[in-house]
Formats: C-alpha cells, sequence, structure tokens
C-alpha cells in the first residue's frame, strides 16, 4: 500500500510518500526526522489532539483540548464523554477538567481564563 499525505509537525508540509509492505513502513519526501515519524503514525495508529467546549455551571462554555494526541478512533468517545461535563468559574488556562479521560492517557484542560 502506498499512502500520500502531507506532514503536520511544521509549516514546511512536507509530502510524504508512506509505503506499507507487511511490518515494513518506509517514508519519502521528509526534509526532517519529525516527518518520518509522523508519517509512520498516521498509517499504522493516527493520532489528533481533541479541541472542544464545555458547560460552566452559568451557562456559558469554556474552551479545552485534550494535553496529547489520543488515537483518532477514540475521538467520538472522548467528545461524548465531554458533553456531560460542567464546571464551575474560575476556570484557568491549563486547570485540568477530565484526568485521563477514558483512559487515554491524556487529561482535558482549559484553553481559556473565565470568571
Amino acid at each position: 500500500m502506498v499512502k500520500n499525505i502531507t506532514c503536520i509537525n511544521c509549516p514546511m508540509g512536507c509530502a510524504l510518500t508512506v509505503e506499507v509492505n507487511g511490518d515494513e513502513v518506509k517514508v519519502s519526501g521528509n526534509t526532517c526526522k519529525r516527518g518520518e515519524v509522523y508519517g509512520k503514525q498516521e498509517v499504522t495508529n493516527p493520532k489528533r489532539v481533541v479541541t472542544s467546549l464545555v458547560r460552566i455551571k452559568d451557562g456559558a462554555v469554556v474552551s479545552c483540548k485534550t494535553n496529547q494526541p489520543i488515537n483518532k478512533s477514540d475521538i467520538f468517545k472522548v467528545l461524548e464523554e465531554l458533553r456531560h461535563v460542567e464546571v464551575t468559574l474560575p476556570v484557568r488556562i491549563g486547570d485540568v477538567i477530565i484526568k485521563d479521560v477514558l483512559g487515554t492517557g491524556a487529561d482535558v484542560v482549559a484553553t481559556a481564563n473565565i470568571g
């Protein structure tokens, strides 16, 4: 299998070609090591940082995100979990909203100051 992807690890946006042959994964087109790592991960176990909003008890919302990428297959489960969360004021950037969300190893943290 050959997959053409764009690396998103830096502004260069290298056009990567990732070839998978059994357990062997080869990446070409990258100008740095991060591109090679990204290309291999993207075809074997893609991960993303999840960004969303959570409710504040007064009815407003605060932005949040996972503090590290999670498996792409877990994104909608995490978003469903966040639907049931309500925080109280004040909220500060970096406050942990959910520790180790759904056992992913990532914390959901606030990305804004409110209150």
